[in-house]
């Protein structure tokens, strides 16, 4: 355990609790201020994995005697917050007893022959957090998000990515320009044209192009396409989810790196 003790906060207009309420709230506040707000114990123990160190842990007074002795030392300061005023900070239904602050990592530099998937204007945060999620899980590395694109670190995102955030290269607020970096062959997912999925030989490694949840991939991002990839619908929906046809997708290109 630290030897440090905790600093306690029971007043409500305190200015860190009117920071965390910014951050916890606002999806764009972290851009702003140069942290995040991580809520819940499953978002920091994925970050604790990764050896992320907090600049801050905070912990609602109920929860931590309990807490203390695993998470005592886990950030470089560790508050204390009265239950009502941390829950107050909360956007959730049911908040969390428990959150880390970060600094927002420095915007990385693009890797050319990464495992990449660009995101074209997504923007449902949900779909986003999937979609980074899926990347993890299937060895992409780096993601790249186009100017449009809901904003990466933003607490929905963050919730959806289930921690996969930490496991990848994030670059966002970018022009497609930044793609002319990349070494890759870039395979474009289109609904209604392209090569079949299940029959096209895929490159290996590669960048996916991920579009507008209603648009699609945009024309001008489609043309430095390599390649348009369409997934069979037997069912016949005019449409899948972008997360749904991007888990799909990214599975595509694992099994090709297997065989």
């Amino acid at each position: 355990m630290s030897s440090t003790a905790p600093d306690r906060i029971s007043a409500r207009d305190n200015p860190l609790l009117k920071e965390l309420r910014k951050l916890a709230q606002d999806p764009g506040a972290y851009r702003k201020l140069g942290r995040i707000w991580l809520e819940g114990d499953h978002l920091c123990r994925a970050a604790r994995l990764r050896g992320v160190r907090p600049a801050l842990a905070v912990f609602a007074e109920s929860f931590w005697p309990k807490a203390q002795f695993e998470w005592s030392d886990a950030a470089d300061r560790t508050v204390i917050v009265a239950d009502a005023l941390l829950a107050g900070v909360s956007s959730l239904e049911s908040p969390a007893p428990m959150g880390f602050m970060l600094h927002l990592p420095m915007r990385p530099e693009l890797v050319a022959d990464a495992l990449t998937v660009v995101l074209d204007r997504l923007q449902d945060a949900g779909n986003v957090g999937s979609v980074l999620r899926s990347a993890a899980a299937f060895g992409f590395t780096q993601v790249v998000a186009l100017k449009g694109t809901a904003a990466l670190w933003a607490p929905k995102v963050l919730r959806a990515g289930m921690g996969a955030h930490f496991g990848l290269r994030l670059i966002e607020g970018v022009e497609p320009e930044v793609l002319d970096g990349l070494r890759v062959p870039l395979l474009a997912t289109s609904s209604h044209h392209g090569d079949w999925l299940h029959q096209a030989r895929l490159p290996y490694p590669c960048a996916w192009l991920l579009g507008h949840e209603g648009q699609g991939v945009s024309p001008a991002l489609e043309a430095r396409a390599t390649q348009r990839i369409r997934i069979a619908q037997p069912g016949g929906e005019e449409s899948l989810n972008v997360a749904a046809a991007a888990a799909i997708c990214l599975h595509a290109s694992a099994a090709t790196a297997k065989s």
